[in-house]
């Protein structure tokens, strides 16, 4: 293995932070190399010493074209530009920037800033090559490549505690499943699902390369590892002073114009293979056997995705394909629980009184609008309450129940699910505190005060307590600021709906021409219908414009690592949007029909507007209306906004290209034409996810299918973001992560949450309790013990007692009394239009059953979350089984290094130091 460690003594880093420096500085990393001896083959073109001009600037086509060196002159016509390789054709580009050389007042600062940054990433070890504007597809962008030699790796491979192989793993593989043979259909190759062996691993380090399974130096880091180290010092790499203050990172570069893209490659097209042999052609493999909608039904090559995007994006997809799979049970429940609806249907007492012209017809109810309504006969809304049985029945108990354990299935199976993948991917011994020990590039520059770090006794930099106080107060204050927002849309929603009540009930009482769906359309339908519409669209440009206002006051909190700022920006985000997205549903389920008063004594809005009633059926078939319109508008707006407003961009962009021939454009043109996959993009994948989430278990009670519904998208939704991703996207950078971070928090406190709000919807938004206080206490038919219910459950109101402000204008039938849905003493008695005994009954009964499910499942859940252990008992041999195995490498590793010191004649290395480092191998084996 010397071989393989002979470079390693010619290479210099210092990484040093002086006392008046603002930044780490990346300097000094040059290879040394012998005279008259060339390092990695031939001199390449940098624009760190100089640019290379355009003919406008003073020079013909000749005269730039002999500023590059003589070897390096290619014909386009006569070599393929869809290669991830240099000019030599041996040194891989593992990253590409792209500049735009307009002359406009800001040219010459983007030259220094160029010279400074691209001089400063060959000091620190990396190699550029550039392609002249003149060889590009449209004539005037450059690009820059850069190519990380063995050196820079094995230097930041350690610096970033990467993980290599060290031995093959021994321990056998888990025991086959009998279902096997039953889902192999769903099934991938092998080569796909585990396109490398199993290996044990441990963190890399210069001084102990011959410990290392190194059998080819290019390929030994594969490339998503290689784009992380690049990236890494392109964020943290200088590019001068400006206005006193050290400027760095390839992002600031970005945001000022001076380059325009900074982008890993794709390793070929995705609709065919690579020419060259030495591409492994993956970005291929995911496109035909993961990114397509007609594979669907099998599984998901996550190994495949975790070794060419990284693991956060690996664990994003892992968490998806789960949080499908577990759908499955909740969703067939659900469709069991309607179909169960839907076949009793007809056997719905309530609904057959209603609809009954004896009954029914009958009844005569209160104008639902003040003066320009009339009266109206209940069994109008005789199918709207058949259609509310589907959703309000004996079922919706159970289903509210069962989700409330499924939940708590699917979080505590995920944790296995996890602690698996992180073994699999050399994750055990990762803490995202290791993965940010490095301060957001941001932070270093904006905070000029230094203080000493009571840990590593070096001075860092910080922001001052007032500063922060500041700024938090800033930030509060605007987030406070917008969710007032969202309340005070939705009270306009709200006046909206009152306004436009009182008109639909008006209409569809007056017009003929409503009669055919008067009886399914009626005035609370039509009313959420719109209604809900409406809110969906006043979310949606809400979403607009705070996704920028909470990027903005998160940045201006200036965090201190990347794990702060993504945590603090996920909780702006999601309260706000839960917020946003459930504040409707929250109105319609638990203050909807709850304040009405009654007739003479109406409740209103501003004193203006007259509360609204809910139907006589009930209010959970106008919660199942918005959650409906809400939860479906969400998923189809957001994979139109997903799929293919990045298809018509990237079409818009490559229309040009498509008249050439594919030898002339060029693979970093290419990728360069494509869209980029920010560092928010995973977090909006997860948001979105978890809205859903919030839908499936907030308001399940209501809706059935809701777990349906979101399986049908979820199964869309993996194919869509892989498809947008392989085919739609420059490839991302990659990145660490163990976990799916903030969101495991998020999801177990909706987790509780959707217990509570499940009960409250079974006890106050369905007509579960009142109907069962009724057939145990207030029945008196054996026989038939829910007939009568209807008539029980509606109060009588003297037509005579009607003040002038609600009196409707017109009573050609002079009735006498009318109807309405309350618990209320009639007008002839003492308690008149008071609560009756039987109100406080159901209100006792509707307490009682709160406490009791919640504590019920809660009960359960606990005792099921106790029971399912987080890592599974193999993976935890395994993990055991790999640290006795590394620590045994380590120590024997070490102890043929001083028998080679005691062997040559090491004063340094004494018997003793032998004697002890045996010792420590045979505790090792003990333990």
């Amino acid at each position: 293995m010397n071989r393989l460690g002979r470079r390693a003594n010619e290479t210099l880093i210092e990484m040093a932070l002086s006392a008046d420096d603002d930044i780490a500085v990346l300097t000094k990393f040059k290879p040394s190399q012998s005279e008259g001896e060339e390092c990695n083959g031939p001199e390449t073109i940098s624009t760190a010493g100089s640019e290379i001009p355009s003919s406008s600037e003073g020079l013909n086509s000749t005269e730039t074209t002999l500023l590059i060196p003589e070897h390096q002159v290619i014909d386009k016509r006569h070599q393929s530009k869809d290669s991830i390789f240099f000019r030599d054709g041996v040194r891989r580009i593992d990253f590409v920037l792209s500049y735009v050389d307009d002359l406009n007042k800001e040219w010459e600062k983007k030259l220094e800033r160029r010279k400074e940054f691209e001089s400063n990433l060959q000091k620190a070890g990396l190699e550029l090559e550039t392609e002249d504007k003149k060889e590009s597809e449209d004539g005037k962008i450059f690009f820059v490549k850069i190519h990380a030699p063995w050196e820079v790796l094995i230097t930041y491979a350690e610096v970033l505690n990467i993980k290599v192989p060290i031995r093959e793993n021994d321990i056998p593989p888990m025991v086959e499943n009998p279902l096997d043979c039953v889902l192999f259909p769903l099934r991938l190759p092998e080569k796909v699902m585990h396109p490398e062996p199993d290996y044990f691993t441990a963190p890399f380090s210069k001084d102990k390369q011959e410990l290392y399974l190194i059998n080819d130096e290019s390929t030994f880091f594969s490339p998503s590892m290689r784009n992380r180290i690049v990236n890494y010092i392109l964020t943290r790499c200088p590019y001068g002073t400006e206005e006193g203050k050290k400027k760095f990172g390839i992002k600031r570069l970005l945001n000022n114009g001076t380059y325009t893209a900074a982008y890993p490659l794709h390793d070929c097209q995705y609709w065919k293979k690579a020419s060259d042999p030495n591409c492994d052609s993956e970005r291929y493999t995911l496109y035909m056997e993961w990114a397509r909608f007609l594979r669907f039904y099998k599984e998901q090559p996550l190994d495949l995705i975790r070794k060419y995007y990284g693991e956060k994006i690996g664990i994003y997809f892992a968490w998806l394909g789960f949080y499908t799979e577990m759908l499955f049970l909740a969703a067939v429940v659900g469709l069991i629980c309607f179909l169960y609806g839907l076949f009793t249907m007809d056997e719905n007492m309530s609904s057959k009184e209603i609809c009954d012209p004896a009954i029914g017809g009958e009844i005569i109810m209160c104008p639902l609008c003040d003066r320009d309504c009339e009266y109206w006969r209940l069994n109008t809304t005789c199918q709207s309450s058949q259609y509310s049985h589907l959703f309000d029945n004996v079922a919706t108990l159970f289903f509210a129940i069962f989700m409330g354990i499924w939940v708590t299935l699917f979080l505590e199976f995920w944790k296995r699910r996890q602690a698996r993948l992180k073994y699999e991917w050399d994750l055990v011994d990762f803490e995202e505190e290791q993965q940010q020990l490095q301060l957001r590039p941001e932070y270093e520059a904006k905070c000029t005060q230094k203080k000493r770090n009571p840990v590593t006794q070096e001075m860092e930099p910080y922001l001052p307590l007032t500063s922060q106080a500041v700024r938090f107060c800033i930030s509060g204050a605007t987030v406070l600021f917008w969710v007032s927002l969202i309340i005070a849309s939705m009270i306009a929603v709200i006046v909206y709906r009152l306004a436009v009540y009182a008109a639909f009930a008006s209409l569809m009482e007056n017009t003929q021409s409503l009669q055919p769906i008067s009886g399914l359309l009626t005035p609370q339908l039509a009313t959420s219908v719109t209604a809900s519409c409406l809110n969906f669209v006043i979310i949606m440009i809400l979403n607009f414009f705070y996704e920028r206002i909470a990027i903005w006051i998160t940045d201006m909190e200036i965090p201190r690592t990347h794990m702060e700022y993504e945590n603090r920006l996920t909780m702006k985000m999601f309260l706000f949007q839960f917020v946003n997205y459930y504040s409707s549903c929250f109105y319609v389920a638990f203050f909807k029909g709850k304040f009405v008063g009654y007739p003479g004594a109406y409740t209103y809005m501003f004193n203006r507007w007259r509360n609204e009633e809910c139907d006589p059926a009930g209010c959970l078939i106008e919660l199942t209306t918005q959650l409906t319109i809400v939860m479906a508008g969400k998923q189809i707006w957001g994979n139109i906004q997903e799929a293919i407003v990045p298809w018509i961009c990237n079409w818009w962009g490559r229309r040009k290209a498509r008249n050439n021939p594919e030898n002339l454009y060029s693979r970093w043109e290419q990728d360069h034409d494509l869209q980029t996959f920010g560092a928010l993009g995973l977090f909006y994948e997860y948001l979105e996810m978890v809205i859903q989430f919030g839908f499936i278990t907030l308001f399940v009670a209501s809706f059935p299918l809701a777990p349906l519904l979101a399986l049908m998208n979820n199964v869309l939704e993996i194919r869509v973001d892989s498809w947008k991703l392989t085919t739609q996207f420059r490839r991302p950078v990659a990145a660490k992560a163990h976990s799916i971070g903030v969101w495991q928090e998020i999801l177990n406190g909706m987790a509780i949450l959707s217990v509570v709000t499940n009960a409250f919807i079974v006890a106050f938004t369905s007509d579960m309790i009142p109907r069962l206080v009724y057939y145990y206490a207030y029945s008196e038919n054996e026989d038939s013990p829910m007939s009568g219910y209807i008539n029980n459950s509606l109060s009588v109101f003297q037509i005579s007692d009607f003040p002038e402000r609600n009196e409707p204008k017109e009573n050609p039938e002079n009735f006498v009394i009318c109807r309405y849905r309350d618990y209320r003493y009639p007008p002839d008695h003492e308690k008149k239009y008071l609560h009756t005994m039987q109100f406080w009954h159901i209100l006792a009964a509707k307490l009682a059953f709160i406490i009791i499910m919640e504590h019920v499942v809660f009960i359960v859940k606990f005792f099921v979350a106790w029971m399912i252990p987080d890592v599974p008992a193999d993976v935890k041999a395994k993990i055991k089984r790999e640290k006795y195995l590394t620590q045994k490498i380590l120590h024997e590793y070490e102890l043929e290094k001083l028998k080679e010191r005691l062997c040559q004649g090491d004063k340094g290395a004494t018997e003793k130091e032998f004697i002890a480092t045996e010792g420590r191998m045979e505790l090792s084996r003990a333990m």
